[in-house]
């Protein structure tokens, strides 16, 4: 069995390659919570979803989230009640988050209700929601005001400059059930290429993850998601600047050290690869971004060569 840790576009399309190099049924995805909302009353949770559509064969190629073919007409009649629409849910995807609500009002678990969407779109994939417990990423932004995740990522488009990431509830998160089992039994670990800060970073941060990985982080791999210091997708670049780290693989390699003992980095830096070693990492060299899903398939197959675990 193979454990992936999991967080936005990055992660969802590198288990869709992963899932074309090895039984999905073989595969555990342990998925960010921290950037799940509320809005409208119903409880979002974005990664999970964005996963679940890329394994599904369902989601927009053209940004990565949401449903292909979507449509938008409850977005524009709640638009003419004046309500905030900056985050667009898609009609078909708003069924999955009415589902989750009221699943989750009747006394189910998020790792319930994860497992049974999953299932209505034939995801073999075994999805695990990294805790039932709610935790929240909030962001301090330069001015001192502190907003919730998803209003600094959609609405303010991270366009604007952060001082401190936290994960609101984290204390009193627990892994949900399975998470702990897959990581420490899972042949290897795989740290998916997404964001260190606000993707991987509130999965670490529950209570044990990050003391079961640092005790086997041989068998734990962690993928680059900064190629030539710049983030292929989303703010992470700028956020480990504005936070005082290197935007670099060196930067990831000192993020990642404590609990995976190999980075995989593109051809674009190569040249790093001694300064990620002398951070204490194994560095693999390879070809990381995804373009299309024969690349991604190529990066999974490169990842488990590496690993001697293909």
């Amino acid at each position: 069995m193979i454990a992936v840790l999991a967080g936005g576009v990055g992660a969802a399309r590198f288990l869709a390659g992963l899932v074309r190099t090895v039984p999905a049924a073989e595969v555990t995805a342990i998925v960010n919570t921290g950037d799940d909302t509320v809005l409208h009353g119903l409880h979002v949770s974005p990664d999970l979803d964005t996963v679940t559509y890329s394994l599904a064969g369902a989601v927009n190629p053209a940004t990565g989230w949401g449903l292909d073919g979507e449509s938008f007409v409850a977005m524009d009649a709640l638009d003419r009640y004046g309500a905030p629409t900056w985050f667009r849910l898609g009609d078909r995807d708003l069924a999955t988050h009415l589902y989750r609500t009221g699943r989750l009002a009747a006394g189910a678990r998020l790792s319930d209700v994860a497992r049974e969407v999953a299932a209505s779109w034939s995801v073999a994939v075994r999805l695990l929601p990294m805790s039932d417990d709610p935790v929240r990423t909030r962001i301090e932004l330069a001015t001192g005001e502190e907003i919730e995740f998803q209003e600094y990522f959609v609405k303010l488009r991270h366009a604007v400059a952060v001082r401190a990431v936290r994960f609101a509830g984290i204390e009193h998160a627990e892994p949900a059930p399975g998470v702990v089992d897959a990581l420490r039994d899972g042949a290897l670990v795989v740290v998916a290429p997404s964001n260190p800060v606000v993707s991987i970073g509130p999965i670490l941060a529950v209570r044990g993850v990050g003391d079961v990985l640092a005790a086997r982080r041989e068998r734990v791999v962690a993928i680059s998601p900064i190629v030539a210091g710049a983030a292929l997708k989303g703010p992470a670049d700028r956020l480990l600047v504005e936070l005082g780290e290197e935007p670099s693989v060196v930067g990831v390699a000192r993020r990642l050290r404590e609990v995976a003992g190999t980075l995989v980095v593109d051809e674009a830096d190569r040249d790093l690869a001694g300064a990620v070693e002398a951070e204490g990492m194994r560095c693999v060299v390879t070809s990381t971004v995804m373009h299309d899903a024969d690349a991604a398939a190529r990066l999974a197959r490169d990842v488990l060569d590496a690993c001697g675990a293909s």
